[in-house]
């Protein structure tokens, strides 16, 4: 199984470089959804660690960065929080090899998510800009103008990526359709959230 996770992960790299893409970000490390009823063992992290380290030549070769994304609870047991993300990422030691802040599952798993962005550094390498319900940025808890300080303050210069979800009645089997609010469509989310996020950056 972690030969063919492997392989997947070339594939994915290389697939990439020919669009063009030079990251690839998101919970790379198991399946969503996989919980064991256990902690991650000793005998993973290292799987975990050697794997990514199979990729160095391939992400140097294609310039593209691998960017992991620690993920709340009830979606992993493996890798939740910025500090479990930086050291995995400190292990394989790789400079193509950073993190990806999702702040929906920062606002579950991190006390503080401006102080877990400032701890990660230069390993920051992707930003997922959600409110604590997925919805309208801005409109929840999320304490999104001490987040785009910290970024500030750590020079990030990667992206700034929104992740909600907007409802649409015609997309009657997606997540807006699902979690979204009945009022708030894809379209709010996307320039809503962009207008929001400008008036923080200025």
């Amino acid at each position: 199984m972690r030969a063919k996770s492997l392989a997947h992960l070339f594939r994915c790299i290389e697939t990439s470089a020919e669009f063009g893409a030079h990251l690839i970000g998101g919970p790379l490390f198991a399946p969503i959804g996989y919980l064991p009823g256990r902690r991650r063992t000793i005998d993973e992290w290292n799987w975990a660690i050697e794997c990514f380290q199979e990729l160095g030549e391939i992400l140097d070769a294609n310039e593209v960065t691998l960017s992991i994304e620690p993920v709340n609870r009830s979606e992993t047991f493996f890798l939740m929080t910025a500090a479990d993300a930086r050291s995995l990422c400190d292990a394989i030691s790789h400079p193509r090899v950073g993190v990806t802040i999702d702040t929906f599952h920062a606002n579950i798993e991190e006390k503080n998510i401006a102080n877990a962005m400032r701890s990660l550094g230069h390993c920051l390498r992707h930003v997922h800009a959600s409110e604590n319900d997925r919805g309208l940025l801005g409109s929840g808890h999320v304490d999104f103008p001490s987040i785009v300080t910290a970024l500030q303050e750590i020079a990030y210069d990667g992206y700034l990526m929104i992740e909600g979800f907007g409802y649409a009645p015609e997309e009657v089997n997606s997540f807006g359709a699902v979690w979204g609010g009945l009022r708030v469509s894809p379209e709010d989310i996307a320039f809503g959230g962009g207008n929001y996020l400008r008036t923080l950056l200025q």
